[in-house]
């Protein structure tokens, strides 16, 4: 019977229902006086109540009843401190509690907030950090260290056990709430002092040590993003650029940011490995493409042609942005958290500041409502992918505030998760093959090409000076080449007539040994392909279309016109009259030439 009432009124007690356990535990009391427990109920229930005097003893007589029950010498020490106001004789309590129970870390913690609030700063260290030893994220430990933190002007640690609230188990919202203040706040003080440049400089001198070219940074308050890295490669000059506009928060995390994409490119170059991404004007036509009945709606609202235009082109460079850097960011930002803590109040504010932008911009409501529906949800599942690793470097959950459905939170969490694979054991240029998967499940890969660097370079330089070859000799007349002279003696016979166009004869005679080697399925692709372009126009004096299923050749506007032309021939020659395209002299003679190579 005995057992059965204590949990009926431990039951009550934790409902609330004071008048109906009370005398149920008075009841039990008299039936065994010596048991410790029911007394302790009772001062808990007696405290409640606002009886502090009669709580007391009744605790008191449940430690003479057992003087290791932990849990009557915590409330008594709770008593005596708070409403007894005498701290020393609750210490007494609490250092039994813990020569009791040393795994106790409630009672440590209880002891120092308690010796915080009386000002006995030192006293209350010792106690918490005895608790965070215990439980390292006992959140009211760490908030109250904070505080103590705070009060010493150490507000770089107070930072970091007040965002430690926020990573802790989430057990009271309004400590979670205090926390998220107190961290913003200390943050600031922290960034007030600008002591990250000195990181800044010293990261900058390690990194043109390492890479062998000399970094700078300059404030540009004219670029599009809040800061970008221009690579001396690009802009043939002897130094990198790091460019940050000056009045975004914490810019010092924006400058380390852009720096590590240096260090990445220095190390996947080291390894050979590294990788440019390009888009392309046959990029950007297709995009465009794909939207044409929102180019019909919005004529259809008289947008002017130019106006569309304009805003084709900023989905389109804005939904590349977040493509590239997204995935890279994510290995960033780990490097950063991990390896300069002292940045992280810089990197809290900074990125908050960041996925804050993203959140009005996806939910305003002239994206919602004028955004093409497919760019939207990439687009906010790219901000959701950052959202969820600032909750996890941080705790800070800002992912209700996009308003998301559903299915854009499930796809950012898988891709999120991919990422989670590769994050602990990323080897240099591994960022380029995370951006390419995720590109392809976005359906996004026909937007951009991720090319070698290396190949990609020495092409740009032998093409340069094949151009100024061509231009002088554009079909190679002067060639002492043995092997060019045999071509050029099979192209001579093989086109004597003077309607057919060489240029595109040699071209169609090098498409048919491209296309010789790969499969037909592959051929057909290349064929739509170009035909894409060639909904666009192909312009025979231009220069420079790109093919994505060729990345490493440059066409010229006949070069593709002949290419076009042969894939379908290969292809689907039954759709060669609708292309508009009189080179069958052209192809014909191409095809003698190429029959009489020898054999592979």
């Amino acid at each position: 019977m005995h057992a059965t009432d204590f949990r009926k009124a431990a039951a009550l007690c934790e409902k609330g229902r004071y008048a109906e356990a009370k005398p149920l535990l008075q009841r039990l009391i008299q039936q065994n006086p010596t048991h410790s427990e029911t007394h302790r109920m009772l001062g808990q229930l007696l405290s409640d109540g606002g009886d502090q005097d009669a709580a007391l003893a009744a605790l008191i007589t449940a430690l003479r009843w057992n003087p290791a029950n932990t849990h009557a010498l915590l409330m008594a020490g709770n008593s005596v401190a708070q409403y007894h106001r005498d701290l020393p004789t609750a210490l007494r309590f609490y250092d039994q509690a813990l020569r009791v129970k040393p795994d106790d870390y409630l009672t440590a913690a209880n002891a120092g907030y308690l010796l915080y609030q009386d000002g006995k700063t030192e006293q209350a260290k010792h106690y918490l950090h005895k608790a965070l030893e215990i439980q390292p994220n006992y959140a009211n430990a760490l908030f109250t260290m904070g505080l103590v933190n705070e009060r010493e002007g150490d507000f770089q640690a107070a930072f970091t056990h007040f965002s430690g609230v926020l990573k802790a188990p989430k057990n009271h919202e309004t400590l979670y709430q205090n926390a998220i203040k107190q961290a913003f706040e200390s943050a600031d003080k922290v960034i007030q002092r600008a002591e990250a440049s000195a990181l800044v400089a010293q990261y900058t001198h390690q990194l043109t040590t390492q890479g062998g070219t000399e970094v700078e940074t300059a404030v540009d308050a004219d670029i599009t993003t809040a800061a970008k890295i221009e690579f001396a490669e690009n802009y043939q000059r002897a130094v990198h650029v790091v460019r940050y506009k000056p009045n975004y928060p914490a810019v010092q995390h924006l400058i380390m940011h852009e720096l590590v994409h240096l260090q990445f490119v220095i190390e996947a170059r080291q390894a050979k490995a590294n990788q440019l991404f390009t888009a392309t004007q046959q990029h950007r036509a297709a995009f465009a493409k794909n939207l044409e009945s929102t180019r019909q709606k919005l004529r259809q609202q008289n947008v002017a042609d130019a106006n569309i235009t304009n805003y084709f082109n900023a989905l389109f460079d804005g939904l590349n942005l977040q493509a590239y850097n997204t995935p890279i960011d994510l290995f960033i930002e780990q490097l950063l958290f991990d390896q300069f803590p002292a940045l992280r109040p810089y990197q809290f504010v900074s990125i908050h500041g960041l996925i804050q932008e993203g959140i009005r911009a996806m939910t305003h409501k002239n994206v919602v409502t004028v955004w093409p529906k497919d760019i939207l949800f990439k687009s906010k599942v790219y901000n959701l992918i950052n959202a969820l690793q600032f909750r996890e470097l941080y705790g800070l959950d800002l992912l209700k505030e996009f308003q998301a459905t559903p299915a854009e939170l499930k796809t950012a969490q898988e891709l999120y998760d991919e990422y989670q694979q590769y994050k602990n054991d990323r080897q240099p240029a591994e960022e380029y093959e995370l951006l390419a998967n995720w590109a392809e499940d976005l359906k996004l890969s026909t937007h951009f090409e991720l090319v070698d660097e290396i190949a990609y370079r020495t092409k740009r330089t032998n093409l340069d000076n094949l151009l100024t070859s061509i231009e002088n000799d554009p079909f190679d007349l002067d060639s002492t080449d043995p092997a060019k002279a045999r071509e050029k003696e099979k192209f001579q016979q093989a086109h004597s007539a003077a309607d057919t166009n060489p240029a595109v004869m040699m071209y169609m005679a090098e498409a048919l040994r491209f296309f010789e080697k790969i499969p037909k399925e592959q051929t057909q692709k290349i064929a739509f392909e170009i035909a894409m372009l060639g909904a666009q126009g192909i312009n025979p004096q231009g220069q420079n279309y790109r093919v994505s299923a060729m990345p490493n050749k440059l066409f010229s506007g006949y070069h593709l016109l002949a290419y076009y032309y042969v894939s379908w021939a290969l292809s689907a020659p039954e759709i060669l009259p609708e292309l508009g395209l009189h080179f069958n002299k052209e192809f014909e003679a191409a095809r003698k030439i190429t029959s009489s190579d020898p054999p592979p």
